[in-house]
Formats: C-alpha cells, sequence, structure tokens
C-alpha cells in the first residue's frame, strides 16, 4: 500500500529509530527494495527520483515505482530526491507521489525559504509531504567519488527556515557525503545534537552508505528519522548481476542474471532496513 503522511517519520523520530529510503533506477531495484519491506513487515521511502529519471523516464520509473507500492502489501512511500524543478515536482504530486524533496541549495536563502514554502502548500494540497535542504551534501549521487564534505547546516538558520517554510523534514549537512569514500566520513555529532534539538521536525540523512553501522544508530539517536541509502544498494545490485554474468553468458540466461541481482538488493535492504529499526539511546551532545 502506498504511504501516506509523515507520521510514521514523527513516531520513528519519538521511539529513536529510522526508515531507510532506497533509491531505484530500475524495475529489479524497485521490486527488490519493496521485497525487502514486504519480508520485515516495515515501511519503507522508495525513492524514484530525478537522476533516475535522466535513465529511466519520468513517467516510467515513476508509475513503476507507484505501481508496485500501491499493490504490495508492505507500507512504501514513493517519494521525488533532490529536485531543484517546481514542474518535475508539480508533475510527480499530481502522479500521486507521497513525499518530495525540494533541492534549493543553489539559491539564495530567501528564495530557497519562498520557494519550498509555496510547494509546502501545494503538497499539503493533495496530502504528500515535504523535505528540504539549506546546505548541499557533497558528492555525486549517482557514482561514487570520493567525496569530501564541505558546508555544514548551521542549527539556527535549521530552526528558522522550518518554522518559516512549514517543512515536514530537514536534510542535514554535518559531515556526511553521498557514496563510498575511502576514508569514512566524519560526522560532527555536536552539530547534529544541536540541529535536533533546534529543530522538531524529523531530521534527514543522506550518505547513509559510507558510514558504519554504530555511526548510523549515533545519527538516529541524535533526531534523524530519514536514512538515504543509494551506493550500498548500486554495488549489491552490481557485484550480483557480475557473477550472475559469469555463470549465464554462455546460455544468455538474462533471467537468472537480472533475479540474482533483485536478490542482493532485497537482501542487502533487509540488513538495512533491521539496522535502523533497532532503537537507539538519545544523543544529546558531548
Amino acid at each position: 500500500m502506498l504511504l501516506r503522511g509523515s507520521s510514521f517519520l514523527i513516531e520513528a523520530r519519538r521511539a529513536r529509530r529510522a526508515v531507510p529510503a532506497f533509491v531505484a533506477y530500475n524495475m529489479e531495484m524497485v521490486q527488490g527494495i519493496v521485497a525487502a519491506a514486504e519480508a520485515t513487515g516495515r515501511p519503507v521511502i522508495l525513492i524514484a527520483g530525478s537522476s533516475a529519471f535522466g535513465f529511466a523516464g519520468l513517467r516510467t520509473l515513476a508509475d513503476l515505482a507507484l505501481d508496485v507500492a500501491r499493490e504490495s502489501s508492505a507500507q512504501v512511500g514513493v517519494h521525488l530526491d533532490h529536485c531543484r524543478s517546481v514542474e518535475e515536482i508539480e508533475t510527480c504530486l499530481a502522479l500521486g507521489y507521497s513525499s518530495v524533496m525540494f533541492d534549493g541549495t543553489n539559491l539564495s536563502y530567501e528564495k530557497n525559504m519562498s520557494t519550498t514554502k509555496s510547494l509546502v502548500s501545494a503538497a499539503h494540497d493533495v496530502g504528500a509531504w515535504v523535505e528540504a535542504e539549506l546546505v548541499g551534501i557533497s558528492g555525486d549521487e549517482d557514482v561514487s567519488t570520493d567525496a569530501v564534505a564541505s558546508s555544514m547546516t548551521d542549527p539556527h538558520l535549521a530552526r528558522e527556515f522550518a518554522l518559516e517554510t512549514g517543512i515536514d523534514a530537514l536534510s542535514v549537512a554535518v559531515g556526511n557525503v553521498h557514496g563510498f569514500t575511502s576514508e569514512p566520513p566524519v560526522i560532527d555529532f555536536e552539530r547534529l545534537s544541536e540541529i535536533g534539538r533546534s529543530v522538531q521536525i524529523p531530521l534527514v540523512l543522506h550518505g547513509a552508505s559510507g558510514l558504519r553501522d554504530e555511526v548510523l544508530g549515533q545519527c538516529v539517536g541524535a533526531g534523524v528519522s530519514k536514512v538515504n541509502v543509494n551506493a550500498e544498494l548500486r554495488r549489491a545490485y552490481l557485484d550480483a548481476l557480475a557473477a550472475a554474468l559469469i555463470r549465464n553468458t554462455a546460455s544468455a540466461d538474462l533471467v537468472s542474471s537480472l533475479q540474482s541481482a533483485r536478490e542482493s538488493v532485497t537482501a542487502a535492504a533487509t540488513r538495512i532496513i533491521r539496522l535502523l529499526d533497532t532503537p537507539q539511546e538519545e544523543l544529546v551532545g558531548p
């Protein structure tokens, strides 16, 4: 079933748990992610977002994600991630997306705030919730580039921005980066804890694939209620597909190869769901 509303994120924050949001690029990844939600009985967010539209096409991927979510026995939200196009957001809201993220980090603070506020009103009118951010996360969303964190979210601006715009969730930059890195990113837990105390809405952590499990747990303890995962599922998919192609190329067995990749995505997603569903101790700073 399509998971509507943001109350599940609020409940996750209160329980010091987090809901994973998994990026999907094709049918096998969509199916693999939803299979993990069904196996665990836990809600997930399926990201069919802007970067993947360039490969799969907006309507093709959006319709696929929405159809699979609606037909599933699990609770599955469908989310538009890192979108800078108001038109694209409006299109996805019209299609039935349960949530959208406006990425206004290329705009001035004032323009980001005013545009986000307008989109919040439009999304709430159709029962969707909105994520936004003040500072961009370093790294490529689709390719691991050994990114280095740069700017950080200001706790005081975060509070002002959240109150003024009425957003439902805030993406934070606290040392996290997109993709895998040769050295694990260093999270500024003091800053994250301060943001968690200042902002009374669920926080979102992008770039979870490069973080150790215990670090993710500490982030959840500091108020992170939604965790975005992309690179870890891409690697699971590609590793399984590469191994399957060695076995199956001679017989041209495409189905078995794609099935192996899908099952690997399910296994990786299941591990993350269970990790994030474990209650964490509250982290209130050093």
